[in-house]
């Protein structure tokens, strides 16, 4: 008979990956022996396995970290790929950077016709090339093994010709300051992107505000719009109103039934 406690351990390991004993019972207030218990009860019931001296959910255990962040707050990720989907015509051209939120973006543009895609991200190449008549450019490079994406010079070098009506990144980190990262590549790379667009934005759940990442991609000088889910913190609201830029809040499932 699964408890209250054991439904709290699952839901930790769903959304955070595999968990040390001790991690564990920090977040629940318990004892490690406690957790050691609950722990053994849910292995025993084949809902969790024991890896490398951490607990992590049957069937997730050496799962890539892209596919892990990919779950995370995957309903407000959809809804803001949904709502920038929208504002993007058939036959019109983007690029796009490796991130969840522009792999959501790239699904919920199935239903397009004749785009034009740059991009770094094999994620999204594979979603997107040979249907509906798209034609899609994939940055080269070396692959990151977790993310699949393609970073460096060589990717660097071959997307700065390029001139796209939409320019779209995702945010590891937005503060008053602007956007931000925590991969120096990555930032290099959603940087360039920015200088590529005509229209350029930031696609971002609001899990991200607030958070400050260590290396700089762009001021919001250099943004036009940002999507979201829900409205930012009075801080980072009263920047963006300065910076005059437009704030697009994705409406949720339950609302467009």
């Amino acid at each position: 008979m699964l408890t209250k406690r054991h439904g709290a351990i699952l839901n930790l390991l769903e959304g955070r990956g595999a968990l040390s004993i001790n991690a564990l019972s920090q977040e629940l207030g318990v004892s490690a022996e406690t957790v050691r218990r609950d722990v053994r009860l849910l292995v025993e019931a084949g809902a969790a396995v024991r890896v490398h001296g951490a607990v992590g959910l049957a069937g997730q255990m050496g799962e890539a970290p892209f596919d892990r962040r990919m779950r995370e707050n995957a309903a407000a990720k959809r809804a803001i790929a949904r709502a920038t989907a929208e504002r993007i015509a058939d036959g019109e051209s983007l690029m796009l950077d490796t991130g969840t939120t522009t792999s959501f973006l790239a699904r919920e543009l199935l239903g397009h016709r004749r785009l034009t895609v740059v991009t770094n991200s094999s994620d999204i190449a594979r979603t997107l090339a040979t249907v509906n008549g798209n034609r899609v450019f994939m940055a080269g490079g070396e692959l990151r093994g977790d993310s699949g994406a393609a970073l460096g010079a060589s990717a660097l070098d071959f997307i700065r010709p390029f001139a796209v009506q939409h320019a779209i990144i995702s945010a590891g980190a937005v503060d008053a300051g602007g956007i931000m990262d925590f991969d120096l590549h990555e930032a290099e790379f959603a940087r360039a992107v920015l200088a590529c667009g005509e229209r350029r934005v930031v696609v971002t759940d609001a899990s991200k505000f607030g958070r400050r990442g260590f290396i700089r991609v762009a001021g919001f000088d250099a943004v036009d719009e940002i999507v979201t889910e829900r409205a930012p913190p009075p801080e980072l609201a009263e920047a963006l109103r300065r910076a005059d830029l437009r704030l697009t809040l994705a409406a949720p499932d339950n609302d467009r039934q």
